[in-house]
């Protein structure tokens, strides 16, 4: 369905690295549907693929802003890219962060898989949980209403961001920032993630 008077890619990314705003928004809605059914088809879950596809867009933006792009006309497959390189990441912090529980009990470790847990370490994982829970409250305000409105009320960074006034930009880094400070305090105050 392309138009002879569509504009391309290319002007359409120097247009918006000149200052106009508008360009990246064409950019957007031309490759959304694209772009997210991609991230889908490797995440498989709707939510993740929200925040994969914004922090695609972010890193774009950064990239655009810092006069790093040099791919003539070839916009869409380093888009891709971006995406590709940013799914892998979220799989391998999958793998290696803690898995988030989103229930009343705010259970930012489960760290254990194992639902057939023998007694004592039942008990060994409440303790970890309660020692994580006062944790969190050790957070700057900001950090800690991002973190909680993430895993307890399960929102996505766009509600966030929606619901606090910052932009999307600003409540993915104060997750971030989150996510180093629990793990900072939790190796300060040596509370041991059982395997």
């Amino acid at each position: 369905m392309m138009r002879k008077n569509t504009i391309s890619d290319s002007t359409l990314v120097s247009d918006y690295i000149q200052g106009n705003e508008a360009a990246l928004e064409v950019l957007i809605k031309r490759h959304q549907q694209r772009l997210f059914s991609f991230i889908y088809s490797k995440v498989k879950d709707k939510d993740i693929t929200e925040d994969v596809f914004q922090d695609t867009f972010i890193k774009v933006i950064k990239t655009l802003k810092k006069g790093n792009y040099n791919e003539e006309g070839k916009f869409l497959p380093w888009v891709m890219r971006i995406a590709h390189n940013l799914v892998i990441d979220h799989f391998r912090k999958s793998k290696r962060m803690p898995k988030f529980n989103n229930t009343d009990e705010f259970n930012i470790f489960s760290v254990l898989g194992d639902e057939t847990l023998n007694v004592e370490k039942q008990i060994i994982q409440e303790q970890i949980f309660e020692d994580v829970r006062e944790l969190v409250n050790e957070l700057p305000d900001e950090q800690k209403e991002v973190l909680i409105m993430r895993m307890y009320k399960d929102m996505s960074f766009k509600e966030i961001s929606e619901n606090t006034g910052v932009s999307i930009n600003t409540a993915l880094g104060r997750m971030r920032y989150a996510l180093i400070n629990m793990r900072k305090l939790i190796e300060k105050n040596k509370i041991i993630l059982v395997n």
